[in-house]
């Protein structure tokens, strides 16, 4: 009978605990830096530079006034791979980081990045040169 009693307790404790882990939510919100596996524009990073390539207009003011160099954006990939609070970390004169900001903001969904096999928010900055030819 103790047997019994100890078989159905067991049942009825694994069933929970299979139940609680079926229903955890990833309620991770925060930021990472560093993860196991970096988030990754699809098709790789020449499909991004080509990307930003083919989109991007040099703006009229910094092409009069002769500016070049590099901006730095910095943007979070989400966890479904979306782009979110991009920002202008170091900018140009002449438009250049609305324009780099406004392209990275155009941008697709990317791989996101993961830790332990989790996907993760992940912090990404990203150069865009500026160069007259």
């Amino acid at each position: 009978m103790k047997n019994q009693i100890m078989l159905v307790l067991c049942g009825l404790f694994m069933g929970q605990l299979l139940f609680a882990q079926a229903t955890t939510v990833d309620t991770d919100t925060s930021i990472y830096r560093v993860v196991e596996q970096k988030p990754e524009y699809p098709e790789g990073e020449s499909a991004m530079l080509k990307f930003v390539y083919v989109n991007i207009n040099y703006p009229a003011e910094a092409q009069a006034l002769k500016i070049e160099g590099t901006v730095y954006i910095n943007f979070v990939v989400e966890k479904d791979g979306s782009i979110s609070n991009a920002t202008i970390i170091r900018n140009l004169e002449g438009g250049c980081g609305e324009e780099a900001l406004r392209v990275i903001n155009m941008m697709p969904k990317w791989n996101p990045g993961r830790q332990r096999g989790k996907p993760k928010r992940v912090s990404f900055t990203l150069p865009v040169k500026f160069k007259l030819s």
